[in-house]
């Protein structure tokens, strides 16, 4: 991969020319916790591609809290219902992690995406690999149980802004995971007590990366995996 490319890996895995034809209509721009990128049923005026930062894609029923249906970081885009030909977003798009993205205007990402094939491919590949984790989400959060879930969920954190320690509340995770605080603690101090990770006033860092996997549900590797690469 070369230097000039951006850290972003559906960015990173264009050819040098597509995506150096993409360049001037990305704008790097800072996100921060709690951020709202997109609405339900609201038209998206801006696809990111996240760097450094972790977006979740929340949805809420009935007034009641919103739960976690997927996570984007580095790996993807926000905003991807575009590429399907619609212009609004199914879900809540909330910056939970502080960090860095680039930002296009919707108008041009449907311009380029249309002329750009190298970009189709990779978003379609990207949308597959979204629908994975979201159908492999609702099954893990009717089946698993909450530590599983938990290191589950801190695994797919830690590839998505490439580091072993960050910031999350117990009320967050709880949100995340659409369980009571009470459950998260009981999950997070197990692992704690194993070594796994170290979890103090918010802060999270993972100690054992093998032990964390171990304690994780098998719906990680099923999400981590990637599909075999195609040619149209």
């Amino acid at each position: 991969m070369n230097q000039v490319y951006a850290t972003n890996k559906l960015l990173a895995d264009l050819p040098r020319k597509n995506y150096l034809r993409l360049l001037p209509r990305l704008e790097s721009v800072t996100l921060k916790f709690g951020d709202e990128l997109h609405c339900p049923r609201e038209a998206i005026r801006y696809v990111y591609f996240p760097i450094d930062c972790l977006v979740s894609l929340l949805t809420a029923v009935d007034g009641r809290p919103a739960l976690e249906v997927g996570l984007v970081g580095c790996e993807g885009m926000v905003g991807i219902s575009l590429a399907l030909g619609v212009g609004d977003s199914p879900v809540r798009a909330l910056v939970q992690g502080s960090g860095t993205a680039f930002r296009m205007k919707s108008a041009h990402f449907l311009t380029e995406f249309r002329h750009n094939l190298p970009l189709q491919r990779a978003v379609n590949r990207y949308i597959y690999e979204m629908l994975v984790q979201i159908t492999q989400t609702a099954v893990c959060n009717r089946f698993h149980e909450v530590e599983a879930r938990l290191a589950r969920w801190l695994l797919m954190t830690r590839d998505r802004v490439g580091t072993t320690q960050f910031r999350l509340t117990q009320d967050m995770l709880a949100g995340m995971l659409g369980v009571l605080r009470v459950a998260v603690t009981k999950a997070a101090r197990s692992l704690q007590k194993r070594n796994v990770i170290n979890y103090r006033r918010g802060e999270i860092s993972i100690l054992d990366n093998k032990a964390l996997e171990a304690a994780a549900c098998p719906c990680y590797q099923i999400v981590k995996s990637k599909p075999s690469a195609t040619r149209v």
